[in-house]
């Protein structure tokens, strides 16, 4: 498939995705931008969120690190279930209760304008770096396998890639965002089936063979108990997937966005239960590609594709979709997989942050109802030459895999939203308001501290996804010290 096929390709696509904003944007409206209208179908919500959640972080960087974590990576999926469900049951009715738009409206209301600012430029921190991961993933493959064919620079990729994403969000937002992860959604699942399927054939496997293959056996371990002090051990994963999960979804205004255009709190709940089901399934079926992938690179021969001189994992998947000869059907699969996960999250990411920005920072509601919409136009084109900016730096500065990098920057800048909502909701205190942002900053400083230790100075123990409870306890801690013992909220 040449680079021109692809292009044409994810053009077609574009312009599919942009008959859908057509239809989903006539309103033009902040309240169809921010919540949908709080209509949307919860069945739609799940499917698409499922997309969401795995990004293109999930479709090309799990099955690229199963050579190097066999399949430990569940271990911290099954934590996500649990932070699913008590997101469920305990922040989904505050949010309903409290009809917010920006889930950190519920700090200002408990604790107040600090905490509130303070929750905000926490998630905005969090959702520009993670938001910059997931393009960053795409935006490589597209460069190696499309761009450098052309000579066209990095920095013009990341710049197209983006404006795309902007051209069908900037008008119908989130509820735009419902549909197009929908389809999104449906597009990745499909590829990846129709790849296991293809390379099963070429290799003549039936999927029961694979399965009982003594080849899926050494990629395959899931369970890892020997050594505590080991990163991936099963108890410390699935404490951090636990918390994980709870900040990177239930605290997070991305994730929580799309169940606030339920119809009510029951859809809402509805929809999270069945998308963390599936979502459980489908991220396994993603460790049976990656596991695939390896078996197959190991019998062909094919060497980890290059990246600035070095090997790089994430980049095996679209290398034996796109140049192992396996057929014009998957490498088609394969693009259209790809650029569906990585759009699935980057424009829900796009427009929340957006969203963020306009109600936690400049008080949009607050404003002249004849400004808000073009200030929320003005907001969307700064969060986008925001993203493009980061994710270029991203070439420059990230050496480890997408996934894992990912997930530990998410203990560093999500533990501050962890410990003010666990003190809001589990004490009746009032923290000191003025002095939360140095509580947080303390808690940050000290989980890059701890994470910056040397193993041999902790007797071999490596930290893992723990820094993230960690950072929460630092920080629940900290509004402790500083409580208002004169003040207990009724």
């Amino acid at each position: 498939m040449t680079a021109t096929h692809i292009l044409l390709l994810i053009g077609a696509y574009f312009l599919v995705l942009l008959l859908i904003s057509y239809f989903t944007g006539k309103n033009d409206s902040n309240a169809d931008f921010f919540k949908a209208g709080k209509q949307s179908p919860w069945y739609l919500v799940a499917f698409g969120m499922v997309g969401a959640s795995l990004s293109g972080v999930t479709f090309i960087s799990v099955p690229g690190w199963v050579a190097d974590s066999q399949f430990s990576y569940m271990q911290v999926v099954f934590g996500y279930l649990l932070g699913y469900i008590i997101t469920v049951y305990v922040l989904l009715p505050i949010y309903y209760r409290l009809n917010v738009t920006s889930i950190y409206e519920y700090l200002e209301q408990r604790f107040g304008f600090v905490s509130y600012k303070v929750g905000a430029v926490s998630f905005f921190v969090s959702r520009v770096l993670g938001a910059s991961f997931r393009l960053f993933l795409v935006a490589i493959v597209l460069q190696q396998f499309v761009f450098d064919a052309w000579n066209v620079p990095f920095e013009v990729t990341v710049t197209l890639s983006i404006l795309l994403i902007w051209i069908y969000t900037f008008r119908g937002g989130i509820k735009t965002i419902v549909w197009t992860d929908t389809l999104q959604t449906l597009f990745m699942l499909v590829s990846v089936g129709l790849s296991i399927y293809f390379i099963l054939d070429k290799m003549d496997w039936s999927f029961t063979e694979f399965l009982a293959s003594d080849e899926l056996k050494s990629y395959s371990q899931i369970i890892f108990t020997d050594d505590f002090f080991e990163k991936r051990h099963l108890l410390k994963s699935f404490i951090g997937g636990m918390f994980i999960t709870i900040c990177m979804t239930g605290l997070d205004q991305d994730m929580m966005q799309k169940n606030l255009t339920c119809k009510s709190l029951k859809d809402a709940q509805k929809n999270m239960i069945s998308f963390s089901i599936v979502l459980v399934l489908v991220t396994f079926v993603f460790m049976l590609l990656g596991a695939l992938l390896f078996i197959y690179a190991d019998k062909y021969e094919i060497a980890l594709p290059l990246m600035d001189g070095k090997a790089k994992s994430d980049l095996l998947f679209p290398e034996i979709a796109l140049n192992s000869g396996l057929g014009i059907t998957v490498a088609i699969t394969f693009i259209l997989g790809l650029i569906a996960a990585a759009y699935s999250s980057a424009d829900s990411a796009l427009t929340s942050l957006t969203t963020s920005f306009c109600v936690d920072f400049l008080g949009i509601e607050k404003k002249e109802k004849t400004a808000q919409k073009k200030i929320r136009k003005q907001t969307h084109v700064a969060m986008s030459v925001l993203l493009i900016v980061v994710v270029i730096a991203f070439k420059y500065l990230l050496n480890s895999n997408v996934i894992d990098g990912l997930l530990t920057v998410a203990s560093y800048t999500y533990g501050p939203l962890l410990g003010l909502f666990a003190f809001g909701i589990f004490t009746k205190h009032q923290p000191k308001d003025k002095y939360v942002w140095m509580v947080a900053l303390l808690s940050v400083l000290l989980i890059i501290g701890l994470a910056n230790i040397p193993k041999d100075n902790l007797g071999g123990y490596v930290f893992g996804y723990e820094l993230l409870p960690l950072n929460g306890l630092f920080t629940f801690i900290g509004l402790w010290i500083i409580r208002d013992k004169n003040r207990i909220t009724v």
